[in-house]
C-alpha cells in the first residue's frame, strides 16, 4: 500500500468509485481507495438502480444526464459490463400540478437538447401495455431512462480507476484521519498509514462515523427503504422487448421490469429510522426483516395502476438501509471548517447523479471550482445549527414526502423553528408567514392573523395580494424589513484595508462613513459572491453579503492570510437589522433619531453610526428594494426595542412590516441581482453587469482568473423581461426562453410579478437577443409572450435611491 498520496477515498460504494475515475481520468494517479469491507457494501449493493435524466434543479437535470450518457462509454472503455438497460420511462401527471411540472421539464429537456417529450394514450399503451392509464392528465417519455446493474456500475469505475494508475485496497478500515500543520493528513488503518494531500469522505452509511475523526459532524441519518420484486408475469414473458419503467410520483410509487417480473418500490409515511447512534462498523451486506404492511398503501395504489401486479406473487423483498441529508441533498464539496477535507455524503438517487457527481467533485480538488454551481448540494448550507433533532425530523418529512413536489417558494415546517431572532414572537403575532434561511426563522409576509399559512403551487398562491399590499405600501410610504439574516462581518486593524484590498476586486472605501459594493471573484473568474464594504474608522470595516452562503464564504476568507493584528469576526449572530425604504422612510426615521437625514448629509452610499429611538445602529443609505431607505444594524439585545419603535413611528405615515417575497418583486422591478440566483461562480462579471466594479491597478484574490476572461465576450447577459400574456402564474425560475420560432435563447433566474409597476418580469440570462426583442417565456412549461426590457420598470435612473 502506498504511504503517500494526492487523495484518499474512504469508500467503496459507487459514489466513492466514481469519485476515483474521475480523478485519475482528470490526470491524478497518485491516488487511493480505502473501503473497509468489499466494494458495494452498505446502500449501493441494494439499490434499485434507477437512472433519469430530469430534475427539478437545471444544474443537476445536467449532471444526471452526463451520468446516463457515461455508462455505455465505460462500459467500452474498460470492458466491465454496466448492465445497462434503458427502455425509456414513462412518467405520469395525475394533478394539475404535476402537469405543470412535467411540462416544465418538457421545455427545460427541449431547451438543453435531452430526450423527454410527451406522448399520448395509445402511444404510452403501446409502450407499455401492463399500464391503465385512466384518470391520467399527462403522460411524458424519456427514451433514455432505465435501469443499471449497481454492482457493474460500482465495479466498471473501479477498473476505469485502476487502469489509470490508482489503487482500491478492500477490507481496509480506516482508523483515523489526522490533518497536520502543512494541512496534509494522515489516514491511519490497520495496514499502515498513507499522508495525503485530500481526505475524501465518500463512506456512505458510515458518513458519520468518518466525519468524526476528523473532528467534525455531519447531520445524517439512515432510514429502512423497501421494495418487492414480483414473480414471472406471463405477458412480459411473452415479450420480445423490455418495458419501460413507470413513474408514478402521485401514486407515490415506483416500477420497471425486473427479469420476468416488475420491482415496485414505495416512500410509504410511516418512517423507519435505523442507527441513530451510528451505524454498525460490522454492518456490511445484510438486509431488515420484512415489513411490507407498512407500504400497503403504496402497493395498492400500484395494483390499481398496474394490475398485474397484485395478480403475480411476490418473489423477493429487499428491505435496507440509505441514509440522508435533511433536505435529501448530498452533502457535497471541501468541509469549510478543514483544509482538503471533501464531504461526499447523503446520496438518494445515487445511480442518476454518480458519474456527474464524481466529475464535479474532481474538478472541484483538482482546479479549485467545479464548472458548474452546485450551492445547491454544497455541505456549507448547513450549520452546527442542523443538530439531531432538526436533522431527524427533516429527514422524515423528506422520506415520507420523497415524491411530493417541491414547489417554488415552498417552505417546509419540520424541525422548525431552530433559531430565532428576539423579535420572532412579536412578528409571529403580527401574522407572519415564515421561511428558513441559514437555520434562522425570517418573515416571507403578513398575513391579517397569526396562524396563517402558505398555500404552494405553480400558480399565484393565497399570499400573492398580501404581498402586493406590502409592496405597494412600501413604494407609495414606507415599509420596514427584517434584514437580520444578511450575512455580517467586521475586520478591525491597521492592516484591515489591505487586507480586504486583497480579497475583493473593488477598492476599498478610503474614507470613514463611505460605502462600496465589490464582487468576489470565483477561481474560475465567475463571481463567488458580492456584498457592501462600509468603513467605520480608521482601523475598522463592516462586511454585509447573502447570510445563507456565510459558510461557503469562508472558504475564501481563508484564502489571504490574516495580518498580524488584524482581526476578523462574523456578527451574523449577534447583530440585526431593519431596512426602512419608501419615499417617506426619511421622514419617519427623522422622529426617532436627531441625525440630519437630508441628501446634503446623508448622501446614497454613505454610512454613519447614529442613535434610532434610543439605540445605537450602524446606518447604511443603501436598500435592495431599490427605493429611497436605509439599512439599520444593531445589537441583538436592542433588536425588539428598535423594532417597536419603528413600527410605532411607523404608523402615523401609513407604514409597515415588509417580507422578503415582497422583497423579492422590489428588487426585480429595479432589476437587480442576487446571490445564488443571478450572481454565481458560473456568471463572468461582464455577464451580469459587475465588471465596472473591478479594479486591475491592484491585485486582488483570483485576479488571474478573471484576467483569463476579461476580454471574452459575454456567453450571455443578464436582462430583463416583461412577460404579456399571463393573468395566473409567473416565472419563479429555471423556466427557458425561447425566440417565438422555437430558438433557444436564455433561461429565468427570478422571476414575480412586479406589483407596483403592474408587470410580470422574468429577470434571467439571454444570448442573440436585443431591448425590445419578442420572446417566449415557458411559465408552466407552456410559452408565454413576453419583450426584452431595454432597462428596469422602476426607477431606472436611481432617482429615488438619491432622492
Amino acid at each position: 500500500m502506498r504511504t503517500h498520496a494526492q487523495a484518499v477515498v474512504i469508500g467503496g460504494g459507487v459514489i466513492g468509485c466514481s469519485i476515483l475515475y474521475h480523478l485519475a481520468k482528470l490526470g491524478w494517479s497518485d491516488i487511493v481507495l480505502l473501503e473497509r469491507n468489499e466494494l458495494t457494501s452498505g446502500s449501493t449493493w441494494h439499490a434499485a438502480a434507477n437512472i433519469h435524466g430530469l430534475h427539478d434543479s437545471t444544474n443537476i437535470s445536467r449532471i444526471q444526464h452526463y451520468t446516463m450518457n457515461l455508462y455505455k462509454s465505460l462500459e467500452e472503455e474498460t470492458g466491465q459490463s454496466c448492465g445497462v438497460f434503458q427502455p425509456g420511462s414513462l412518467y405520469l401527471a395525475q394533478t394539475e400540478a404535476r402537469e405543470h411540472q412535467l411540462r416544465l421539464q418538457a421545455a427545460k429537456a427541449k431547451f438543453y437538447k435531452m430526450n423527454f417529450h410527451e406522448v399520448g394514450r395509445d402511444e404510452a399503451e403501446r409502450l407499455h401495455p401492463l399500464v391503465d392509464f385512466d384518470g391520467i392528465r399527462c403522460i411524458m417519455y424519456e427514451p433514455d431512462g432505465g435501469n443499471v446493474d449497481p454492482s457493474g456500475v460500482t465495479n466498471a469505475y473501479a477498473v476505469g480507476a485502476r487502469q489509470r494508475g490508482a489503487e482500491i485496497h478492500r477490507f481496509t478500515p480506516v482508523t483515523a484521519t489526522r490533518q497536520q500543520p502543512d494541512s496534509t493528513w494522515i489516514v491511519e488503518t490497520p495496514k499502515g498509514e498513507i499522508r495525503t494531500e485530500w481526505v475524501i469522505n465518500a463512506a456512505g452509511l458510515w458518513g458519520r462515523e468518518v466525519a468524526k475523526l476528523a473532528g467534525i459532524e455531519l447531520p445524517l441519518l439512515p432510514t429502512e427503504h423497501q421494495y418487492f420484486v414480483t414473480e414471472t408475469i406471463a405477458e412480459i414473458a411473452a415479450m420480445d422487448r423490455r418495458l419501460p419503467s413507470v413513474a408514478d410520483r402521485d401514486g407515490e410509487y415506483y416500477l420497471r421490469q425486473e427479469g420476468k417480473g416488475l420491482l415496485v418500490g414505495a416512500y410509504e409515511k410511516d418512517v423507519r429510522f435505523w442507527a441513530e447512534d451510528g451505524t454498525p462498523q460490522g454492518f456490511g451486506h445484510e438486509l431488515f426483516a420484512d415489513d411490507l404492511e407498512r407500504i400497503e398503501d403504496n402497493m395498492m395504489r400500484a395494483i390499481a395502476r398496474v394490475p398485474a401486479v397484485g395478480e403475480a406473487g411476490i418473489k423477493r423483498v429487499i428491505n435496507g438501509p440509505m441514509i440522508w441529508s435533511p433536505d435529501s441533498n448530498v452533502l457535497y464539496g471541501p468541509h469549510p471548517d478543514l483544509s482538503n477535507y471533501f464531504c461526499c455524503n447523503g446520496i438518494i438517487p445515487g445511480f442518476s447523479q454518480s458519474g456527474g457527481m464524481g466529475l464535479m467533485a474532481a474538478q472541484w480538488i483538482i482546479n479549485g471550482e467545479s464548472q458548474y454551481d452546485m450551492f445547491a448540494w454544497d455541505v456549507a448550507r448547513f450549520g452546527k445549527w442542523a443538530d439531531a433533532k432538526f436533522t431527524k425530523a427533516r429527514v422524515g418529512d423528506q422520506y415520507a414526502k420523497r415524491f411530493s413536489i417541491h414547489f417554488p417558494n415552498e417552505e417546509r415546517e419540520a424541525g422548525r423553528p431552530v433559531r430565532t431572532r428576539p423579535v420572532y414572537e412579536t412578528q409571529k403575532q403580527m401574522g407572519a408567514v415564515f421561511g428558513l434561511n441559514y437555520g434562522w426563522e425570517h418573515p416571507l409576509w403578513f398575513a391579517d392573523a397569526p396562524g396563517v399559512k402558505d398555500t404552494n403551487g405553480f400558480t399565484r398562491q393565497n399570499w400573492f395580494e398580501p404581498v402586493g399590499a406590502e409592496c405597494r405600501m412600501l413604494r407609495d410610504r414606507a415599509g420596514i424589513i427584517d434584514i437580520s439574516n444578511f450575512a455580517k462581518y467586521v475586520v478591525t486593524g491597521p492592516d484591515a484595508e489591505s487586507w480586504l484590498n486583497a480579497v475583493f476586486a473593488n477598492n476599498m472605501p478610503k474614507v470613514v462613513g463611505r460605502s462600496c459594493l465589490t464582487p468576489l471573484i470565483g477561481v474560475n473568474g465567475g463571481i463567488a459572491g458580492d456584498f457592501t464594504v462600509t468603513r467605520l474608522a480608521e482601523d475598522e470595516f463592516m462586511i454585509i453579503g447573502g447570510g445563507a452562503a456565510e459558510r461557503y464564504h469562508q472558504r475564501f476568507w481563508k484564502e489571504i492570510p490574516l495580518p498580524t493584528g488584524t482581526t476578523f469576526e462574523s456578527r451574523t449572530d449577534t447583530m440585526c437589522g431593519f431596512n426602512v425604504a419608501g419615499p417617506l422612510s426619511r421622514d419617519l426615521l427623522g422622529r426617532l433619531t436627531n441625525a440630519d437625514l437630508s441628501t446634503p448629509a446623508f448622501p446614497f452610499m454613505r454610512s454613519q453610526q447614529i442613535t434610532v429611538a434610543g439605540v445605537d445602529v450602524i446606518a447604511l443609505r443603501v436598500s435592495f428594494t431599490g427605493d429611497l431607505g436605509w439599512e439599520l444594524h444593531c445589537d441583538q439585545a436592542d433588536q425588539s426595542k428598535l423594532y417597536d419603535a419603528l413600527l410605532t413611528a411607523g404608523k402615523d405615515f401609513g407604514a409597515g412590516p415588509v417580507g422578503s417575497r415582497a422583497l423579492m418583486s422590489l428588487r426585480i422591478e429595479k432589476g437587480y441581482g442576487s446571490w445564488s440566483r443571478e450572481y454565481s461562480p458560473e456568471y463572468w462579471p461582464q455577464e451580469v453587469g459587475l465588471d465596472r466594479l473591478i479594479k486591475l491597478e491592484k491585485e486582488f484574490l483570483n485576479k488571474d482568473s478573471y484576467l483569463r476572461i476579461k476580454d471574452n465576450p459575454a456567453r450571455e447577459q443578464l436582462s430583463l423581461v416583461e412577460v404579456l400574456d399571463v393573468d395566473h402564474a409567473d416565472a419563479t425560475g429555471g423556466e427557458p426562453i425561447f425566440l417565438p420560432d422555437g430558438t433557444p435563447v436564455g433561461r429565468v433566474t427570478s422571476g414575480a410579478y412586479g406589483y407596483t409597476v403592474g408587470k410580470s418580469l422574468a429577470l434571467g440570462y439571454l444570448k442573440g437577443v436585443s431591448a425590445g426583442d419578442a420572446v417566449d417565456v415557458m411559465i408552466l412549461g407552456k410559452p408565454h409572450r413576453g419583450v426584452v426590457l431595454a432597462e428596469p420598470p422602476f426607477d431606472p435612473k436611481g432617482e429615488r435611491l438619491r432622492a
